[in-house]
């Protein structure tokens, strides 16, 4: 079975999420219902949303604030689950929660086992 890391991704504002917390109490019971499905399928690895607070580290030294994408969108939080069909994630990708944002996307990566030992 393939592990897949699905990684969230949504617009911000200036220096935070745009989600208020309202959205995110009235969202809570989707998510929940969503990632529960997954779980029932013994098919969750883990998930977790992520904070806004971020360090980023590259050659030119280290910066504060996360990285985002076309100055608006970053990861906002992730899933890994497994599956022996791509389609399936795929399927469960389409119904998720975070696509009712505008410029919000789940992106889909095969995990690569590593070799311990």
């Amino acid at each position: 079975m393939t592990e897949y890391l699905l990684l969230f991704r949504n617009a911000s504002a200036e220096s935070g999420y745009l989600s208020t917390s309202q959205d995110m109490a009235e969202d809570m019971p989707k998510w929940q219902s969503w990632i529960g499905n997954i779980a029932m399928q013994g098919k969750l690895v883990h998930t977790a949303p992520v904070r806004y607070d971020a360090t980023v580290v590259n050659t030119d030294g280290i910066t504060e604030g996360p990285h985002k994408e076309g100055g608006q969108i970053l990861v906002s939080g992730f899933l890994i689950c497994k599956s022996d069909d791509l389609e399936e994630v795929q399927n469960w990708s389409k119904s998720c929660p975070i696509l009712k944002y505008p410029f919000s996307s789940v992106e889909i990566r095969p995990l690569v086992p590593f070799p311990v030992g």
